[in-house]
């Protein structure tokens, strides 16, 4: 099965590229309220993810007992840029569970926000492994690890008493079996599975509202969401996508991008989960497409849906600020003129 068109770049008048892409929006208990392509076929939803792997940290007590806030929370779920604040709030978090950046295994990369990037490289600095867009996901595993008394060392192994509290909550949350046959390696180096896009919407809507869920496991998950819609700038940082939608959203959408094109959101107001991936991994068409996905899932007067459809349909530019063309939603995501 061929995935439809959902993305067209055109420069000028013209279409210059195509994406294809499959989408699936979901109700708690599975029910399917959009399904565009192949949304059975598994993927790995890498990064997007995160916010489930962080229940954990505040299913164990770990999170309150170290007086974690909103900002932290967000942290443990981010795909940060590594720009300074987001690296000293990493930093802190590490520090309240008496460990430093020596604990991390999850390596070191330059900043992907640029202006953070020049600024460490201008200052003679060199990437850290606090730099990692995933710090603030590890310190929360690490702060995890000592609020529970596990041995923290090898704790990115899948075999590892942390992996195993965080397949159990990804299998429970989704509904779907995370088994070895499934199993890769993350870019942060921890286990990464591929899931249906039915499954992960599913999990995303059980996030949202509780539904499906244990009492303590439904409380950590919204509080969990809501930490990241009050703080969305911790979840990715300045210009991002995740950031700017959340931010225009005011704490009525969630979403969370992932590596090579994947995306996953919720509406909590409407019980709905969204997971999406981009066939060529193309991270630009990923964010039109849920963009686009979210605009159609709001009432047509919500005025939310205005921002949305500016998000879908990004402008874009030469070296000179000369707009040279734009990106859409294309087929069944189409925004009409």
């Amino acid at each position: 099965m061929a995935n439809p068109v959902l993305v067209e770049v055109l420069r000028g008048g013209v279409v210059e590229s195509r994406h294809r892409g499959a989408v699936a929006v979901a109700d708690a208990d599975g029910r399917l309220a959009l399904e565009i392509g192949d949304v059975g076929r598994p993927v790995f939803p890498r990064s997007a993810v995160k916010a489930i792997q962080a229940l954990p940290l505040l299913e164990s007590g770990a999170a309150d007992a170290l007086g974690f806030g909103n900002r932290e929370i967000a942290l443990a779920c981010a795909s940060h840029s590594g720009e300074p604040a987001h690296t000293e709030l990493a930093r802190t978090m590490l520090a309240k569970a008496g460990l430093d950046e020596d604990a991390y295994e999850c390596g070191a990369h330059w900043p992907t926000g640029h202006k953070a990037l020049i600024e460490l490289a201008r200052s003679g600095g060199e990437p850290g492994q606090i730099h990692n867009n995933c710090s603030g996901k590890h310190a929360g595993f690490l702060c995890t690890c000592v609020h529970r008394g596990i041995d923290h060392h090898g704790y990115v192994g899948h075999a590892h008493p942390l992996q195993e509290m965080v397949r159990e909550a990804l299998e429970d949350v989704t509904g779907a079996a995370h088994t070895s046959d499934m199993r890769a390696t993350d870019g942060c180096s921890i286990p990464t599975y591929a899931v249906p896009l039915k499954n992960l919407a599913q999990g995303f809507a059980r996030m949202a509202t509780g539904a499906g869920l244990s009492r303590g496991r439904a409380a950590a998950a919204r509080r969990i969401l809501s930490a990241c819609m009050a703080e969305p700038f911790y979840v990715a940082g300045t210009g991002r996508a995740d950031t700017a939608m959340m931010e225009a959203g005011r704490g009525r959408i969630f979403t969370k991008t992932g590596a090579e094109g994947v995306f996953c959101a919720a509406i909590p107001e409407l019980g709905l989960g969204i997971a999406l991936k981009c066939d060529d991994g193309a991270g630009r068409a990923a964010e039109v497409m849920v963009a686009a996905v979210l605009r159609l899932l709001l009432a047509a007067d919500d005025p939310l849906r205005a921002a949305l459809a500016v998000m879908a349909r990004p402008v874009l530019k030469n070296w000179r600020e000369i707009e040279v063309g734009l990106m859409r939603p294309a087929g069944a995501l189409a925004i009409a003129d």
